[in-house]
């Protein structure tokens, strides 16, 4: 219910083409969610729920990017996701 108007959360009432993609999750694959969900957690430390993003500046965007890619994980041994692509 909370996706049926799916077309409309994507639209940008600013512009013309679509301010945001929405993906799901495939059904009985569970890890889906929880990386999603893990991610969120992440992102909510700097934006807050129910927060516009129309006025959030493409640099603190990025800022907020790169502190993830740099966030050490327990399930990569708490390496972060930057030290195990140099490893490659």
């Amino acid at each position: 219910m909370e996706f049926m108007d799916y077309k409309g959360m994507e639209k940008s009432c600013l512009r013309k083409r679509n301010r945001t993609e929405i993906y799901y999750a495939h059904p009985y694959c569970s890890g889906e969610r929880g990386s999603n969900e893990n991610n969120n957690r992440l992102i909510r430390r700097w934006i807050p729920k129910g927060t516009s993003i129309d006025n959030i500046s493409k640099d603190f965007i990025n800022k907020i990017e790169n502190w993830i890619n740099n966030y050490p994980r327990a399930m990569f041994y708490y390496k972060s996701s930057n030290m195990i692509i140099s490893n490659i």
